[in-house]
């Protein structure tokens, strides 16, 4: 596929290539020193810096970074990373920040003050987008009110960056489309959306991404993969009634399986896939 139109359409997150990487980072809003390196998914067989190449060799230049993936902090660690993209001239598209509830009375104002500590490395990264998570409360009017007014507050924050502040229809705050729809209109353009074909599931998952995506700047593209391989009937409805809503952005590859050993054989399926939808 050497169509740079169509290449643009394709992005990776870190969190495909997790067995590959193998340790995290598990930053949490309350805490002040960085958090101990865990082999969480094993050591690992190749570090962050190695991906832009990775991804540069496999044809893709665009990728995700899990906030949990980031080895540490300090600005010489984020100069020499962010090079390395532009070395390989892959681009940061968005840096997920895994953790923060901005729907909990409890611990809401902490965590947003958290997350909004998260702009200026997304901004030494030159990512494009933060993903934040919008709240895991039940979606009441009130947690919906507070997360609103968090969001609000955080893209706020990040005007000047040239970071987009999104969200994702995630966790407890967001279980469909009326929630999500709710909280962009109340937001008026303020905070984008990162639609995801896998947090949602059964018989309604379809009606409501399809409510959603034409909102979306951003989409994780999930396959589900079972022991025959990739559900390719799932993965071509999410795909084909995201491109009818009007959806026109890329589609993060998103692999969680271990159908395939070598997670870039997964990744590629998904991009090839998606590439023949496309045409």
């Amino acid at each position: 596929m050497t169509d740079n139109s169509k290449t643009d359409r394709f992005a990776v997150s870190t969190w495909s290539l997790h067995r590959a990487l193998g340790v995290t980072y598990p930053y949490r809003p309350g805490e002040e020193r960085e958090p101990e390196r865990r082999p969480t998914y094993g050591e690992g067989s190749v570090d962050l810096i190695d991906l832009p190449v990775a991804l540069r060799d496999h044809g893709l230049s665009r990728l995700e970074i899990c906030s949990f993936h980031l080895p540490t902090l300090s600005a010489s660690y984020l100069a020499e990373l962010s090079d390395a993209f532009v070395q390989a001239g892959v681009r940061v598209q968005t840096l997920l920040v895994e953790d923060g509830d901005l729907s909990n009375p409890e611990t809401a104002a902490r965590d947003a003050e958290w997350i909004a500590s998260w702009i200026p490395i997304a901004s030494a990264l030159k990512a494009e987008n933060m993903r934040v998570i919008a709240g895991k409360a039940q979606p009441t009017e009130e947690a919906l009110a507070r997360a609103e007014g968090h969001l609000r507050w955080l893209a706020q924050q990040a005007e000047g960056s040239g970071i987009r502040i999104v969200t994702e229809n995630w966790f407890a705050l967001l279980p469909g489309a009326r929630e999500v729809n709710r909280l962009l209109g109340a937001l008026d353009g303020k905070v984008g959306l990162n639609g995801d074909f896998g947090n949602w599931t059964g018989p309604g998952k379809y009606d409501e991404l399809a409510q959603i995506m034409g909102k979306a700047e951003l989409c994780h593209a999930k396959a589900h993969y079972g022991a025959g391989g990739m559900d390719a009937e799932d993965y071509r409805r999410c795909v084909e009634l995201s491109e009818a809503a009007g959806y026109r952005g890329p589609y993060t590859l998103i692999y969680d399986s271990d159908f395939h050993p070598n997670e870039w054989n997964g990744i590629v399926e998904e991009r090839d896939f998606i590439g023949k939808i496309l045409g």
